[in-house]
């Protein structure tokens, strides 16, 4: 958890006004580029398993938002808006000098869950191409650098954290009670459906959850033995899923190592940092079967002892299992097992020498490892009825993932007082490699079969080879510029395309140097700052070898039949061999500020970004290739914005402190070009291959295409009848328009903190305004087709009650739903007890409460639904949280 000691033998003098960059760091009052700095003073506090959660809502222009709710669950995070459409819009993730990587590990939902939040010391965002473009290929969609807590000589300091959290939901999805629904089905089912009806009243959704219980414990030691800094942590974490049988144990280990040598001209940093995770999933289905399962039916019933004991939707004939029927919440929960075993382990070791006969050249060595190496096992049950065919399922994987890292840089730095210039020079080679093997992982079922029935072990492999330089130069101490450029060869492209240039240039103007504004009592800082910079994008979605011609075995619907057996073939699969870079290029104009000597202080940024060559899949002619879609790169895009952040320390003095933070953004994406394409996205339940989203130029990504709804003089839609958007007095297709977003219009993120003497309170908030979400729960289960079809009764939504449809309307923009929302995030109130026990000892005592409320119009259960379709999403639970921290 959050609240471990602050300064842990850090440095902390001047901390705030040291920024990390690519390759380096800055002083704050000399960044050019558009840079956010985040402190662990800054984080969010309570119940933080993630690193991601502690900068939620804390950056303007920054956008995260938690894929679930289940404990070491991922986020999904976009730097001012994605800059691609099929392609990763991840940012890029550096920690303590290593970047890795985006594509996730086997067993573990979060690969930043595998690093304990307490080991963070800051996070160093760049959001503009002129900051980030050192990083080239991989900086399209900006660069988080994570840098972790380090130790410096003295005597040893120990802390120790300790935290209770319990988690419970938020409420449940809207569908009618027992007796609604008896009512329902007894008046519009047919005489077969109505007596499927049972006697029970049973909430399924509650069965499902629980109230979940959460330890996390970490503890710290730093000092330094004859000259060795050093900082020891270990972490545990237990953490249950307010659904049942999920869970999360992770232990973590961290080292860090700065030693300085030959009369501190050698600076050496050894990080490493290890995790073990074992996890428990819950069934994928699970909040969907428990969504619509028939409430009029028992959970256990003695007589389905085939099945485990729990009642099941059985065929009448031969009182084994619908196939099409909704299967039992609580069996598929209690009788299957999704465990996963994960380690990871990731350090470099860095060498910063500056040369004994010229004290301005600095050579830095960096070599990096992440490992990970995962393995899991599904086991289903023989009894459970989604297995009862198979006589039960069992699947085990594996995966091994390698990045390898060796970077190295000269920096020169040079201060000419005679022409009152600075210039700092660097310039390097950086190698990066990544692995990943995948052995061939089929389900056996108890039958004997298996699924698939034949595959082959899989092995993938890039390599990034990269050159890079960069200058700043600072004259008279207020007048700046960077210049950067970085050469990226790929192996994921072909020879012809394999070379990326990315340049990257930027000026600063410090005002407040200024004879104008030097010796102003009102204005502290100002600083007027422009940039240019282009960077690229390879992480593409589509494996590491779209360019090359290969062949991939059949699936079992191509076997060929030779006797009474049955055999894979093998197929050549699509493929553009001219297939490149998709390219960014960013344009910057900010202000930083300061007032009355930084009591307010803050940030504007207008930008634009334009991405050129889009990679994505398009339709290609029959015999054109051997696909019919391909991945190739087909348009660009245009995103344009504004943001702004201000701080205000409203009260300063010896017993009472206020402090608040406030920031705000508003972007625009638009789709500029896509040579003629449109393409259907966003996968909906309800429809087999139904899509309610598109691609289509001219217009924002992603917006819904759905017929526009007709209602009669009450407001209640009309079944079936849409606007004619075409006059040609025929409801099809080409009636179809493009009907708002999933992004939202603005951003904004609200944090204080009041302390009083020992006492402190916090809160944290973010609001999201004219986000749209199409309600996917609704429009599949708001209508009569569950008691009506394949002998089984499902659950009705209640907006049935609203509408009467019989049919499932699909298309209706009656359900996209304006999903603006108001979350407070975080309430956190604690104590300090100053010298406990000694005069070098401090205990803090904290209580939390986190996801407290939200305010919104949405009907939903959470219009935080980042890809705008909300079905069955695990929710985010509120979490109550106690613990105290130890320092000695």
């Amino acid at each position: 958890m959050l609240h471990a000691q602050q300064s842990d033998s850090l440095k902390t003098k001047n901390i705030e006004e040291v920024v990390v960059i690519g390759y380096g760091t800055k002083k704050k009052s000399d960044l050019t580029g558009s840079i956010t700095a985040i402190s662990s003073k800054d984080f969010n506090e309570g119940s933080i398993n993630s690193a991601d959660q502690l900068i939620q809502g804390k950056a303007s222009g920054v956008q995260i938002a938690t894929n679930s709710g289940a404990p070491g669950a991922g986020a999904t995070i976009r730097i001012r808006g994605g800059s691609s459409l099929t392609a990763l819009n991840d940012p890029l993730i550096v920690i303590d000098g290593v970047p890795v990587d985006n594509q996730g590990i086997s067993g573990a939902s979060n690969a930043l869950a595998l690093i304990n939040p307490n080991d963070i010391e800051s996070f160093n965002i760049l959001k503009d191409a002129s900051a980030s473009a050192i990083y080239g290929a991989r900086a399209a969609n900006g660069v988080i650098i994570i840098t972790t807590k380090k130790g410096t000589s003295g005597k040893l300091k120990a802390n120790y954290t300790t935290t209770t959290s319990v988690y419970e939901k938020m409420g449940e999805i809207d569908m009618l009670s027992p007796d609604q629904f008896r009512n329902v089905v007894m008046q519009k089912a047919d005489p077969s459906y109505q007596a499927l009806l049972g006697n029970a009243n049973t909430n399924w959704q509650d069965k499902i959850y629980q109230t979940a219980v959460g330890f996390d414990n970490s503890i710290s030691l730093s000092g330094g033995i004859k000259g060795l800094p050093y900082r020891l942590s270990i972490g545990y974490l237990n953490q249950d899923g307010i659904i049942r049988t999920n869970n999360i144990e992770r232990t973590t280990a961290s080292l860090n190592l700065n030693p300085k040598l030959f009369d501190k001209h050698l600076d050496i940093n050894f990080n490493l940092k290890g995790t073990y995770v074992e996890n428990r999933f819950k069934e994928d289905g699970v909040v969907g079967a428990a969504v619509v399962f028939d409430p009029t039916k028992p959970v256990y019933d003695s007589s389905y002892s085939n099945y485990g004991g729990y009642w099941e939707w059985l065929n009448a004939s031969t009182h084994e299992p619908n196939t099409n029927g909704t299967k039992n919440p609580m069996s598929m929960l209690n009788q299957r097992w999704d465990l996963s075993y994960v380690r990871r382990v990731l350090g470099n070791v860095q060498f910063d020498y500056k040369m004994h006969f010229l004290p301005e050249l600095r050579a830095n060595l960096n070599l990096g490892l992440d490992y990970s190496d995962s393995n899991g096992n599904t086991t289903v049950l023989p009894t459970a009825a989604m297995a009862y065919y198979q006589k039960g399922t069992y699947r085990r994987y594996t995966q091994e993932k390698k990045n390898k890292l060796l970077e190295f840089y000269l920096n020169y730095t040079k201060n000419f007082e005679s022409i009152k210039s600075l210039i700092d020079v660097t310039a390097g080679y950086s190698y990066q490699d990544w692995q990943r093997t995948e052995p061939f992982a089929p389900t056996l079922n108890g039958d004997g079969t298996q699924n698939p029935l034949t595959g082959i072990d899989f092995f993938t492999q890039n390599t990034l080879l990269s050159y890079f330089a960069r200058l700043n130069y600072t004259f008279n101490d207020r007048y700046l510029l960077t210049a950067s450029v970085r050469r990226d060869a790929s192996s994921r492209f072909s020879k012809d395309a394999r070379v990326g240039y990315f340049p990257a240039f930027a000026l600063a103007w410090r005002m407040d140097k200024e004879a104008f504004l030097r010796d102003s009592n009102t204005i502290s800082t100002m600083k007027l700052r422009l940039g240019w910079g282009q960077t690229g994008q390879q992480e593409i979605n589509n494996g590491d070898y779209p360019y090359l011609p290969k062949y991939v075995i059949s699936n079992g619907g191509a076997m060929y039949q030779i006797g009474d057996e049955f055999y894979n073939t093998y197929r050549p699969a699509g493929y553009d061999k001219n297939i490149k870079w998709e390219t960014t290029t960013t344009k910057n104009i900010g202000l930083d500020f300061g007032f009355l000597h930084e009591r307010i202080s803050g940030a504007v940024d207008l930008f634009e970004k334009k991405s050129e060559d889009l990679i994505s899949f398009v339709t290609v002619p029959a015999g054109a290739n051997l696909t019919n879609m391909i991945l190739t790169n087909i348009g660009d895009m245009r995103n344009r914005g504004i943001e702004a952040n201000i701080n205000v320390k409203a009260i300063k003095s010896d017993n009472l402190n206020w402090d608040m933070s406030f920031n705000v953004t508003h972007y625009k994406s638009e789709i500029t070009n896509l040579n003629g394409n449109q393409l259907m996205v966003g996968g909906i339940g309800g429809g087999t291959g139904s899509t309610i989203q598109i691609q289509s130029q001219g217009f924002m990504p992603n917006m819904f295409y759905v017929y526009q709804q007709v209602y009669d003089n009450n407001g209640k839609p009309i079944e079936g009848v849409y606007v004619d958007q075409n006059n040609d007095g025929v409801i099809n297709s080409s009636d179809l328009y493009k009907y708002k977003s999933p992004a939202p219009d603005v951003l904004l993120g609200f944090s204080t903190r009041l302390a009083y003497k020992n006492w402190d309170l916090g809160l944290a908030m973010r609001a999201s305004i004219g986000n749209y979400v199409y309600n996917n729960v609704a429009s599949q289960y708001g209508n009569l087709q569950g008691i009506a079809n394949n002998s089984y009764l499902q659950n009705i939504h209640q907006n049935y009650l609203e509408t009467g449809f019989n049919r499932g309307q699909y298309f209706s923009d009656y359900y996209v739903e304006n999903a603006s929302f108001l979350r407070m995030d975080n309430i956190n109130v604690g104590y300090n007890f100053p010298n406990f026990i000694s005069d070098s000892s401090r205990l803090r005592v904290f209580g939390s409460v986190q996801n407290a409320f939200i305010i919104t119009k949405y009907s939903g259960l959470d219009p935080e639904v980042f890809n705008g379709i909300d079905n069955n999403l695990y929710q985010r639970p509120r979490v109550y949280s106690v613990g105290f921290n130890f320092q000695f």
